[in-house]
């Protein structure tokens, strides 16, 4: 599932949501990079074994505000943050570039796909 990362009215980026468990557990691996960012429901730590590139990744609370922000190497593990009940994974210095730091809340909204009828309407 896609979807963006809203803070205020602003969209600061398109984001993929990992829905799956299969997709929460082998996360930013899928990616060849880390462009397009990750959100991951319910996760409270992450670790970056068998990626090749590094990766930031905010933690966010119940509310959508950011708790933490920490830069990971590959093949690393993190220590869980209490408290967090998501994390958005992506390029290293994307926060900063965006803005968001810690005590911001962001809103991660899903993409409403609806299918085409296909009778010209």
């Amino acid at each position: 599932m896609s979807g963006w990362i809203v803070c205020d009215t602003r969209v600061v980026s398109s984001v993929n949501i990992a829905e799956t468990h299969h997709d929460k557990r082998v996360g930013m691996k899928a990616y060849t990079d880390a462009s397009i960012p990750l959100a991951i429901e319910g996760c409270r730590w992450v670790h970056t074994f068998g990626m090749k590139f590094p990766i930031d990744i905010a933690f966010l609370d119940a509310g959508n505000r950011i708790m933490a922000i920490h830069s990971m190497k590959p093949n690393r593990l993190g220590r869980p943050v209490r408290g967090a009940m998501r994390v958005i994974e992506t390029q290293p210095g994307a926060f900063r570039r965006w803005n968001l730091e810690v005590g911001t809340v962001i809103e991660i909204r899903r993409a409403n796909v609806s299918a085409q009828t296909g009778d010209g309407e």
